[in-house]
């Protein structure tokens, strides 16, 4: 091992938040390394292998070519300036983050914490989050915060899949416990982003992720309840979200869907929901638009079963291709899908299910695999309804609306024709 704090950034969880900062870390000429309790992450990018979506073997590669290091072994920490921690915050039993890998990894940088070395947190969690239960891991190490090392919030926000706005051109906010921290921070993603804003602290920093996914979780409930009613009036919402995209001010699209997906929005409304309950109160809105979008499964179900009686079939015994099984278009991931409680839902009324998806090789529901379409063209005029759930690419007019008997759009496509839309 090289002197001791040789290394520019180890980052702390090599998933889809820290393989694409090491990487930028890594294009900035920083040398870096990469720290991961699964050992077949670590084994599968030494060997040049990517296990996200954004990033390709060759993204690996480059990364190996320019020094990264992957590792299981917390020394490294030893050796390193900043440290980024970028582990999963899943929900616990009671609706609340778990913080059990923030705790961990704050546990492990204490153990390894030395003066002047900036810690940032980019896991999303509730406000007071880094200074509550962060800090005073750290502080175990007899060293404190503000005054022997420097302790930050910053956000991630990466969109997978997005191709326009990566790390680098998406502005970075960055909240420090105190002003010098903020600085030694921002001073560091400087060096990788186009843009860094300076939050107040640590806790403004924390509600700014938060406020950005609670606005879209709320706004997407709100036309997913349109939706539900338009249909009963006779309203083709598509065509008035169309009408009121016009408006050049005051007016932002969204559009409704079988559900939410993505470790975002079905998540992290729920990290502010809890800690408002906390002060003995609910924060009704976040609730009733998790109440709303967790419905929509069920409701695509029903307009399914409807459209396959109007067609002179029963559900029961019906088979029913979905196209597209991950949360958004065009990737692989498939966290929180709402796919898969559709899925659940008709398997459980009868339907005979199998899904096509160009990025799913092999798919299970509640344990139970679900037989894959290998073509799709020949899939799809085999089934009695075809449930477009995910809009990839590929699902075209040509390919879809030509060759399926009965196709329910839920996405509402552009790109095909005769559907029948949500």
């Amino acid at each position: 091992m090289a002197a001791a704090q040789d290394i520019d950034l180890a980052v702390i969880g090599l998933g889809y938040v820290g393989l694409p900062l090491a990487l930028e870390a890594c294009r900035a000429g920083l040398r870096v390394a990469g720290l991961d309790a699964d050992p077949a992450v670590v084994s599968g990018l030494c060997a040049g292998r990517s296990h996200v979506d954004d990033i390709s073997p060759a993204g690996v590669r480059e990364m190996l070519d320019a020094g990264f290091t992957p590792v299981g072994d917390e020394a490294i920490l030893d050796h390193a300036r900043t440290v980024v921690i970028c582990v999963p915050t899943p929900l616990s039993t009671e609706g609340g983050p778990d913080l059990a890998a923030v705790r961990a990894a704050s546990a492990a940088v204490s153990r390894h914490l030395s003066p002047g070395m900036l810690v940032v947190l980019e896991s999303t969690t509730y406000p007071g989050t880094t200074e509550e239960v962060v800090r005073p891991i750290l502080e175990t190490s007899g060293l404190t915060a503000g005054a022997d090392f420097h302790l930050a919030f910053s956000p991630e926000r990466i969109d997978p899949g997005n191709p326009e706005y990566g790390l680098a051109n998406t502005p970075k906010i960055v909240g420090g416990l105190t002003p010098a921290c903020a600085n030694t921070a921002a001073a560091f993603y400087g060096k990788l982003v186009e843009n860094v804003v300076l939050a107040r602290g640590t806790r403004e920093a924390e509600m700014a992720k938060l406020l950005e996914n609670t606005y879209r979780h709320v706004n997407i409930a709100l036309v997913n309840e349109m939706a539900i009613f338009c249909h009963e009036l006779g309203i083709d919402l598509w065509d008035a979200i169309s009408c009121a995209s016009t408006k050049p001010f005051g007016f932002q699209a969204f559009f409704p869907g079988p559900g939410v997906g993505g470790h975002c929005i079905p998540i992290d409304p729920n990290y502010l929901s809890y800690k408002v309950r906390s002060l003995g109160y609910p924060f009704r809105f976040v609730e009733l638009a998790q109440e709303i979008n967790s419905r929509m499964p069920r409701y695509v179900v029903e307009r399914a079963q409807h459209l396959l009686n109007r067609d002179g079939k029963a559900l029961m015994g019906a088979r029913v291709l979905l196209l597209g099984v991950t949360y958004k278009p065009d990737i692989a991931d498939q966290r929180e899908s709402p796919a898969r409680h559709v899925a659940a839902r008709l398997r459980a009324l009868g339907a005979d299910v199998s899904y096509h998806d160009p990025y799913v090789r092999e798919w299970r529901v509640e344990g139970e695999p679900v037989p894959r379409a290998p073509h799709l063209r020949p899939a799809l005029a085999e089934a009695d309804l075809t449930i477009v759930l995910t809009d990839h690419a590929e699902y075209t007019t040509d390919t879809v609306s030509d060759h399926a008997r009965l196709v329910f759009d839920t996405r509402g496509s552009s790109r095909l024709t005769g559907a029948d839309r949500l």
